[in-house]
């Protein structure tokens, strides 16, 4: 049997030639009968307002395993935002965590025991721009996928980060300081 996972977390950027291709999400993974179930659980019961919270599906009525619960972390105020993120998005979101079980990043015999949370940015242009939903759903799949790998497998490191701490810049902080924000 599998270790017991109380809670790991992750974070991704993957991104395309276009703004709007960005996918950024973060993670929490755990057990069901631990925190990360009990976040879950109220999540669902408590949506709000733009921040709806939603089960990643491949289609309607095929939730996956583990069980993952989606929410955006931008306020969605529009029906094309919001069929985006539910559609496309989810889509993307629920196939790259399989990809993470299938990938042995999420142990299989896990499946029906662990949850995640995946707080999942849409870049608001989505609304405004002319999309490639295969290019969107391509990388917010990578996203997921590499966001559970990175909180599966504790990256980056402790270590990494001490000895590479004064080499990295935030890249907002950076663009701020070289004035273009």
């Amino acid at each position: 049997m599998s270790e017991r996972i109380v809670m790991r977390t992750g974070e991704a950027l993957v991104e395309d030639e276009a703004v709007w291709s960005a996918a950024e999400p973060e993670v929490v993974i755990g057990e069901l009968d631990g925190p990360v179930g009990q976040a879950i659980a109220n999540m669902i019961g408590d949506q709000n307002r733009g921040h709806s919270k939603v089960f990643a599906i491949l289609n309607c009525d095929v939730q996956v395993r583990p069980t993952t619960v989606m929410v955006s972390k931008v306020t969605v105020t529009s029906t094309k935002y919001t069929n985006i993120l539910m559609g496309t998005v989810q889509a993307a979101i629920a196939n790259g965590v399989l990809d993470a079980v299938r990938a042995g990043d999420i142990p299989k015999e896990k499946a029906n025991d662990l949850g995640i949370i995946a707080s999942v940015w849409l870049d608001p242009s989505v609304v405004t721009e002319e999309i490639d939903h295969e290019i969107l759903f391509r990388t917010h799949r990578e996203a997921i996928a590499k966001a559970i790998r990175k909180a599966m497998r504790n990256e980056p490191s402790i270590d990494w980060l001490l000895e590479n701490q004064d080499s990295i810049t935030h890249c907002f902080h950076q663009m701020a300081l070289d004035g273009e924000l």
